[in-house]
């Protein structure tokens, strides 16, 4: 007998044209390095603002209070999970031509 269950495939999965990618750059390379850049700096100031929201949580004497703290804590946590990924949002941004960007080497020529 076959096994007929297939593996799950997350709904948010998109499929993306390459075409799309390099038509601004004429180069798939050069595009995924200016979105690598972009979804880097997404990323860090994600974690910037997660680490400074969870910072005010943190105290040196234990209490009742902790409990309640830990759930604030679980709720940004979770809330920063539900959020996009900085890759994607860094290609939405790319192909929407949200995002600034140059290539010195072209430029002097």
């Amino acid at each position: 007998m076959m096994n007929t269950n297939k593996p799950a495939i997350p709904n948010t999965t998109v499929t993306r044209n390459v075409n799309d990618l390099d038509s601004k750059t004429q180069n798939i390379y050069e595009s995924l390095v200016i979105i690598s850049k972009r979804a880097n700096q997404i990323s860090n100031n994600m974690k910037e603002e997660l680490h400074g929201k969870l910072a005010e949580f943190a105290s040196s004497n234990d209490n009742l209070e902790e409990i309640f703290e830990n759930r604030e804590q679980i709720e940004i946590s979770k809330h920063y999970e539900r959020l996009p990924k900085p890759s994607l949002i860094a290609i939405d941004e790319f192909l929407n031509d949200k995002v600034y960007y140059r290539n010195p080497a072209k430029e002097q020529q």
